[in-house]
C-alpha cells in the first residue's frame, strides 16, 4: 500500500522473512573449557547455518549465525542452553548485516 513504511524488528513471518538473516550472541557464564565451540559448531552445521563461533578474552562466547530466521532461532535458542558442561548466565542477541557465510567455523 502506499504511504506504509517498512519497521524493523520483529515480523509477522510474512513474505519477507524469507531472505537470510545474520545474528550475533554474546554468551556469558561458564561457556569456556566446556565444548561450548565444538558444540556450538556441530549444531550450526547441522542446521545448516553459517557464520563463526569464537572465545573472547572476557571469558565469554561470540558467535554469529546466518541463515533462514527461523534457523538462525534455533541457534539462538540453542546457546540458552548450551552444552552439557556450560552455565549460561546470559545471552544477548543482535541483527547485523548479512554477509554470506555459507559454513561455519571456530575462530
Amino acid at each position: 500500500m502506499p504511504g506504509l513504511t517498512p519497521v524493523e524488528g520483529p515480523t509477522d513471518g510474512g513474505p519477507a522473512d524469507d531472505g537470510p538473516v545474520r545474528v550475533r550472541v554474546v554468551v556469558t557464564g561458564r561457556v569456556q573449557g566446556v565444548f561450548f565451540r565444538d558444540s556450538c559448531r556441530e549444531r550450526a552445521r547441522a542446521e545448516g547455518v553459517g557464520g563463526w563461533v569464537r572465545n573472547r578474552g572476557d571469558g565469554a562466547v561470540e558467535a554469529e549465525f546466518e541463515g533462514p530466521r527461523p534457523t538462525v532461532d534455533r541457534m539462538v535458542a540453542w546457546c540458552r542452553s548450551g552444552p552439557a558442561r556450560a552455565r549460561i548466565d546470559t545471552v544477548t542477541a543482535d541483527e547485523v548485516p548479512v554477509v554470506g557465510d555459507r559454513r561455519f567455523r571456530i575462530m
